[in-house]
């Protein structure tokens, strides 16, 4: 066994002797060593419970005949993070997150790992490192929030975002906003809708990297719980069978997630973090395989942010992921002989699975779209790409659009403009020097995009940045535009007043200033002064790389 090089031998007495120290006897040193990796913190409402759901898989890993060390990692909540500086460190921190495991699993040599996340950064930095260190592994997340219920109707995270604008345009009083906001968020679990974490949750799944139903059974339920004691015992079972991470997250089971990515409409993070964690797992997936696979996927699921009338629990009523799994592999859009952590194939996982309700799941010849959710955009204002959620764009923002740039360097100068009635129809409100490198960190922008809402104008107003958007983002809001301002791309050039043609349909994203312009523009363009001169994303923005590659290390 792996952990054989820190508890066998003459040698290791001394380290049998510490282990000792902690509690544990040469009976418990006899078995498989399971790393428990658990985010519990007192910040995140989808960790506060996670220390209960470790303890499931600790029961899990006794039952099957192994010894459990339970090490802790950091979280970000991107909610309370949004807005402000703390957003800056989002992203950042999934790489910390990867390696603080790598560092725990690799100092201390388990023969297994469960993971035991639940939101946004958290999920892909644990999977990065999973990838990476390539032995057995289990995910298991602390599952999705109940979404709330005010003046009879459901309500969630973003429904208080948006509620913002409404205040601001006299639609809402502060105290309405001030009772939407004791409802919205009822409880433990990764905020309700199809946002980036409840994203992850389910595109692990499809990976193979977690068992059925991890995506969508709710965090407060006892299925939640039955499903980490199994994590447990599956974990201890496939180190007795010798089959390690990247024996199950090969490109076959990423070109799977992306697919059913595209079938969900899930968050446009997602363009993030898969090619991220591909990477630590020696496997190369590019913006091309979102494009080609959104192609010839239909969009069948439509969920908040993306709809009024579905939610995540309604997802898992009609059947969860294997239900659409099942309707994806029937259309012959996955393959199901991929290996996942059941000892099984992805197929066999799924056998039987039904879908109970097709008005939350579609056939796949009455879809909401004949294509993924998840749109590529390339032109000249994004040579290497952007990055749209199309199936929460609204239809007037589908086709073809000459907009009139606003432009912004940084986001709190867009909100403002913004929730000051600043921005009419017509406008595309553009920031930029919010890239990985120039944010830095990549900033979530969900206020500009729910003040927008808010306001009136999502179906007449688009907003494009180098940075990012929350999984909980709606309208046209394209992301991700690649090379970022700091890097000198072309965003970094565009003036106030210039045309932009934004067509989504088309995939198209260009300027429509002259080359002659553009390179006088660029004659006399300068790199701002860093925005964070010193500590973590200071070096990060050192270090990271464009987002068209995934906002990974050098």
């Amino acid at each position: 066994m792996r952990s054989d090089l820190m508890k066998s031998g003459i040698t290791r007495a001394p380290h049998r002797s510490l282990f000792k120290a902690a509690g544990l006897s040469d009976a418990d040193l006899d078995k498989p060593i399971i790393g428990i990796a658990c985010s519990c913190n007192d910040i995140i409402p989808g960790h506060v419970h996670l220390h209960e759901i470790a303890e499931e898989v600790a029961a899990g890993v006794r039952e099957a005949g192994g010894t459990l060390l339970i090490f802790h990692t950091i979280g970000v909540c991107d909610g309370i993070a949004m807005g402000h500086v703390g957003m800056k460190y989002s992203l950042p921190s999934r790489e910390l997150i990867a390696d603080s495991i790598e560092i725990m699993a690799t100092a201390h040599p388990f023969d297994g790992l469960v993971l035991v996340p639940n939101c946004d950064k958290i999920v892909p930095g644990m999977l990065m490192a999973a990838g990476r260190l390539d032995i057995p592994t289990v995910m298991v997340s602390g599952g999705p929030m109940r979404a709330g219920i005010w003046r009879g109707k459901w309500v969630d995270l973003i429904t208080v975002f948006e509620a913002v604008g409404r205040v601001k345009r006299g639609e809402m009083t502060e105290e309405e906003l001030r009772d939407l906001e004791n409802a919205a968020c009822p409880g433990c679990g990764s905020c309700s809708g199809m946002f980036t974490a409840n994203t992850m949750n389910c595109l692990a799944e499809a990976l193979g990297i977690a068992l059925p139903y991890n995506g969508t059974a709710p965090a407060d339920s006892a299925e939640r719980r039955r499903l980490a004691r199994a994590a447990g015992r599956a974990v201890v079972e496939l180190v007795r069978r010798g089959i390690t991470a990247r024996q199950i997250l090969t490109r076959e089971a990423f070109l799977n997630a992306i697919a059913l990515d595209m079938a969900l409409g899930g968050s446009t993070n997602t363009v993030l973090h898969l090619p991220a964690i591909a990477k630590e797992a020696g496997v190369d997936i590019s913006l091309d395989d979102f494009d080609s696979i959104s192609e010839r996927t239909p969009n069948i699921c439509r969920l908040s942010p993306a709809s009024e009338q579905h939610i995540v629990e309604d997802l898992h009523r009609a059947g969860g992921i294997p239900a659409v799994l099942s309707r994806l592999l029937d259309g012959g859009l996955i393959s199901g002989e991929t290996l996942t952590v059941t000892g099984r194939t992805l197929a066999e996982n799924v056998k039987g699975a039904e879908v109970l309700d097709d008005s939350v799941i579609r056939p796949l010849d009455d879809p909401y779209a004949p294509d993924g959710g998840i749109a590529i955009l390339k032109g000249s204002l994004a040579p290497d790409g952007a990055v749209v959620k199309r199936s929460a764009v609204a239809p007037e923002m589908m086709g073809e659009r000459r907009l009139r740039a606003r432009v912004f360097d940084c986001e709190e100068d867009a909100v403002e403009a913004i929730l000051g009635g600043k921005i009419e129809p017509g406008d595309v409100v553009v920031i930029r020097y919010e890239g990985p490198r120039g944010g830095p960190g990549m900033r979530e922008m969900l206020a500009p995009t729910s003040a927008v809402v808010g306001m009136g104008l999502d179906k007449e107003v688009a907003l494009i940045t180098d940075g990012r958007f929350s999984g909980g983002t709606r309208g046209a809001a394209i992301g991700h535009v690649s090379p970022e301002a700091a890097a000198g791309g072309p965003i970094a050039l565009v003036e106030e007043g210039d045309a932009i043609l934004v067509d989504i349909r088309r995939k198209r994203l260009d300027l429509l200033v002259d080359e002659s312009e553009l390179a006088r523009r660029r004659e006399r363009w300068t790199l701002p002064e860093p925005k964070i001169r010193r500590g973590y994303v200071a070096r990060y923005a050192r270090m990271v790389t464009s987002a068209s590659t995934g906002a990974v290390f050098e």
